[in-house]
């Protein structure tokens, strides 16, 4: 594989005090058409606990992955869901969504999770909100004869000739995630050619070829087939893929618009209640 750009996480906060690592990539072109991975990952309850009390969004997508542990999603839509361990939860935002996320209760052995943020096309972003999960039909899952495994959270996958496809395939900029768990020092190939961009992020282990450990992300270069090899401690990889928008965004907060103008009106609209309420 060949490596464009490496990118390393960095420790923030958000929500009420929630401690993550976060790819930031509002610039609209080194993530493209992603715009945002955060990671949450601790087994100490207080970076967590505070959650994500209600909060709006506009003109973008959030894409939802819980490894360990568990939130309680709701929204104005109607929608109150319990996403767990193995879950993920797509809400295409467009003109507006008022959501919270808080930890659940019976949670009680640690987190790891990631949200994404995808942007939407100018086209899209005044269209009604959407949402989806996968509690009901779970994210399928590819395993190889060396044990290693694909877990198809968005799009389509191929993988040791088998083709598998998540529930969740309507995503902004044809957007493609998986999960990747590689046992010691094994490796899988992925033709990832029909993409523009593709991203990986490395939540566990390491990756032999580059050394690199959790939290770092690369870009690579989608015209080579991407070999991903693992460790003597293994890995757990996201691969993200997409193809990019290359619009200009305008960003503030929960919004991403194209135009500043854009903005304000969105910040009019949800103090005007125009969002709705949870």
């Amino acid at each position: 594989m060949q490596i464009i750009r490496i990118n390393k996480a960095q420790a923030t906060q958000d929500g009420a005090g929630v401690n993550i690592s976060r790819i930031a990539g509002f610039d609209g072109k080194s993530l493209d058409p992603f715009l945002m991975i955060d990671e949450l990952k601790s087994d100490n309850s207080s970076d967590y606990m505070a959650g994500f009390p209600p909060h709006p969004h506009r003109g973008i997508e959030t894409f939802t992955y819980i490894r360990k542990g568990g939130f309680e999603h709701q929204d104005q839509m109607g929608n109150k869901k319990a996403i767990r361990g193995g879950d993920v939860q797509w809400m295409s935002t467009g003109r507006g969504v008022i959501h919270s996320e808080m930890p659940l209760s019976d949670a009680e052995q640690g987190m790891h999770g990631f949200q994404i943020w995808l942007n939407m096309p100018a086209k899209d972003k005044m269209r009604a909100p959407r949402y989806q999960d996968t509690t009901e039909h779970k994210a399928p899952v590819i395993t190889t004869d060396s044990g290693a495994e694909l877990k198809a959270l968005a799009g389509s996958w191929q993988l040791d000739g088998q083709t598998i496809q998540s529930p969740l395939n309507d995503l902004a900029g044809h957007g493609a995630i998986a999960d990747v768990t590689l046992p010691a020092e094994q490796q899988i190939t992925l033709d990832m050619s029909g993409y523009g961009k593709v991203l990986i992020y490395i939540h566990s282990g390491t990756l032999a070829d580059t050394r690199l450990s959790a939290t770092y992300q690369l870009e690579l270069d989608p015209a080579h087939p991407v070999t991903l090899q693992s460790g003597a401690q293994g890995a757990g990889l996201l691969v993200l893929a997409g193809q990019p928008i290359g619009e200009k965004i305008a960003h503030m907060g929960p919004f991403v618009m194209n135009t500043q103008e854009e903005l304000q009106q969105a910040v009019r609209d949800y103090h005007a209640g125009k969002f709705g309420s949870i």
